[in-house]
């Protein structure tokens, strides 16, 4: 399928690694010109060499650290215009209400949680400006799932949730559409770390991390381009009547439930 997004741009954040990096490439294929932000400037490096040397892109690194001041202005001045948004920088800690403190939590918002508001609000502008756009916001299925062990990161992606679809209803007036995908657990390094450390918080050994991975729809995790695909397909024209929505992809995690 012609997705007919050759020669657009995109900006990515969050993209040397896990699911910043499968965008990166997923949009490569599709003809589409990078910019690549994240705090790792050799991974990003690497990774636009590559993408340049297998598809026929322009793929520019920026690393920074968008919680600094006036980070998200000085990114969009050398960016420029671009098509498409993909906020997908952040990790929020877990635990529980008991455990993080103050501090960490406030730490753990400032790049998910305020820095998608902050790259919506200066981009939003400028794809109104430019005549429109889309932005996608990768999220979570812990906004809609939620989870008293991981309580700075459930409410942090219901409130990325609400955002989303609040920006999206109107926006298509502004021939831009905002969508957000709400991944669940996804084969990267960091689901493993954290099967690990539950393996060896519950079960007291992490090697049994297997054990746990089993009760996962499938017996596993998202393979990283069942996200990808659908954020790209996202960002094309075939689905260019969807906005203020979000789409969960997590083998039906989150809606598991049950009155019994």
């Amino acid at each position: 399928m012609d997705l007919g997004l050759k020669g657009r741009t995109a900006l990515i954040t969050g993209a040397s690694q896990g699911i910043g990096e499968g965008l990166a490439v997923g949009f490569a294929k599709e003809g589409v010109n990078l910019h690549l932000t994240a705090r790792r400037g050799d991974l990003l490096d690497a990774l636009c060499k590559r993408l340049q040397s297998e598809y026929a892109i322009t793929a520019t690194a920026h690393a920074c650290d968008l919680t600094q001041d006036q980070a998200v202005d000085r990114l969009a001045d050398a960016v420029g215009d671009v098509d498409i948004l993909v906020n997908n920088a952040g990790v929020i800690p877990g635990g529980d209400l008991a455990s993080i403190d103050a501090r960490t939590w406030r730490q753990g918002w400032e790049l998910k949680v305020f820095g998608y508001i902050d790259m919506c609000r200066l981009y939003y502008a400028r794809m109104k400006a430019q005549g429109g756009g889309v932005i996608i916001n990768n999220i979570g299925n812990a906004g809609e799932r939620y989870d008293a062990n991981y309580i700075a990161g459930t409410t942090g992606n219901a409130a990325l949730m609400a955002f989303t679809r609040a920006l999206g209803g109107p926006s298509l007036d502004d021939n831009i559409r905002v969508v957000g995908v709400n991944p669940g657990p996804v084969n990267t390094d960091r689901i493993y770390k954290l099967l690990k450390h539950r393996a060896k918080e519950w079960l007291g050994d992490e090697a049994r991390y297997g054990e746990l991975e089993k009760n996962y729809p499938l017996g596993r995790p998202a393979h990283v381009d069942e996200v990808v695909d659908q954020m790209v397909f996202l960002a094309s024209e075939r689905a260019g009547y969807t906005s203020g929505t979000i789409v969960t992809i997590d083998g039906g995690i989150a809606s598991r439930s049950s009155i019994i």
